[in-house]
């Protein structure tokens, strides 16, 4: 669509390549991936706001004396936004009007993941894994029991010995369930994702639970999974907890041997590695809600009945309740892991449709295809260029 630079510091750069632009006749526009309370608002260049939002409210209040944490005056100043979900757009329109420009443009990486596709389901893998590494039929958790940890270690929770290595190569096969996120991120609601596995479960030798651990520090939050599976007692199940750095070709064949992809959160802005893995025609477990409902459903997951409760927001310092978030419901968590596990097992024309049926559905919400024609229509709005099209008169829940 036009040449990309990419800044470090937009106060300083920004505008100087704004005024070469214009010396040279092009058009220039700067798509800032930032929240609406840090991206910059008196630049001269065109500016539109990139950001993702998983909550029923957007900031409204000057909370901390800072008037830009009320994201409508800065949205509006701004005349225009990108966001990656329809949810979104709608909460903005919520805020600000019908009428304001938003318009929901995910990270369009459906083309990439199509090299990795694989029909039948996956097949084993073995990984070498140079980092973090927790399994859970080869340590002894006896000791992550509450009461001792607070007697014994009230300032730090232990590791198990050896968790960060050397490891020899672990196999996954049977039927794998692979979870990449942020532990420190309290979204993603990982307590009940590994409970209510133990529990569907736990007489399953051949089902496996994967986390893919993103924190850049997760000791100190390790101990508390490890204590959430010690509480189950014992387990034919496995699970794996991984906090490593894989080579290309080591993430790809975690990809292709996992069974589902599981997302568990009260929340999601887009969900990058959810999208991943269904675009490469992996069915998910994961509740329909947020950004998750423009490409998750019953046809190509097995979806976690979920509700409204209290939230904050996550940059407010007060954690004051001023939206709602998604609750989930456990006992249709742990129902969704026994009959995914079934069908895997079991139904294998079904697996295969639900497989098709995730790529599609991504193709519909993430593929260049689809998100092109949208980016263009925004910028050449933006910058003047070209009629504006009254995109809510299309009925597209996009725009």
């Amino acid at each position: 669509m036009g040449i990309v630079i990419e800044v470090q510091n937009p106060e300083r750069e920004v505008d100087s390549i704004h005024a070469s632009c214009q010396q040279h006749g092009e058009p220039c526009v700067f798509l800032c991936f930032m929240p609406p309370n840090k991206t910059p608002i008196d630049l001269a260049c065109p500016t539109i706001p990139v950001f993702a939002w998983e909550y029923e409210a957007l900031p409204n209040e000057a909370f901390g004396g800072k008037p830009r944490n009320d994201w409508r005056r800065v949205l509006a100043k701004l005349g225009a936004a990108i966001t990656h979900s329809s949810y979104t757009v709608e909460r903005v329109h919520a805020a600000l009007g019908n009428h304001y420009p938003v318009t929901s443009i995910p990270a369009p990486l459906w083309d990439r993941m199509q090299v990795l596709r694989r029909e039948p389901r996956g097949t084993s893998a073995t990984l070498k894994i140079d980092g973090l590494l927790i399994d859970s039929r080869r340590t002894d958790l006896s000791a992550y029991t509450m009461h001792r940890l607070k007697a014994a270690l009230p300032e730090a929770l232990p590791l198990p010995e050896g968790c960060h290595g050397p490891h020899d190569p672990i196999t996954l096969d049977g039927v794998l369930y692979t979870a990449i996120f942020n532990p420190g991120d309290g979204r993603k609601n990982w307590m009940d994702m590994v409970s209510a596995f133990c529990e569907a479960l736990r007489d399953k030798a051949n089902a496996t639970l994967l986390l893919k651990l993103t924190h850049y520090d997760p000791d100190e939050l390790i101990p508390d999974i490890l204590e959430i599976i010690h509480k189950a007692g014992s387990l034919a199940c496995r699970v794996l907890l991984v906090h490593a750095y894989l080579e290309e070709v080591q993430y790809n064949a975690l990809l292709q041997a996992t069974t589902y992809a599981v997302n568990t959160s009260h929340g999601e802005g887009q969900c990058l590695p959810l999208m991943e893995y269904m675009s490469a025609g992996k069915p998910a477990v994961a509740p329909r809600h947020t950004s998750m409902r423009d490409y998750v459903g019953p046809d190509c997951a097995f979806v976690i009945e979920s509700s409204t409760e209290l939230g904050t927001w996550p940059h407010d310092q007060r954690q004051a309740f001023r939206t709602l978030r998604q609750r989930i419901h456990y006992g249709s968590l742990v129902a969704a892991y026994r009959h995914s596990y079934h069908v895997a097992q079991h139904e294998p024309l079904t697996y295969r449709s639900m497989s098709q049926a995730a790529r599609a559905s991504l193709q519909r919400y993430c593929s260049v295809e689809v998100l092109q024609p949208r980016l263009e229509r925004v910028i050449k709005r933006c910058i003047g260029a070209g009629p504006v099209i009254d995109e809510h008169a299309t009925g597209d829940p996009h725009d």
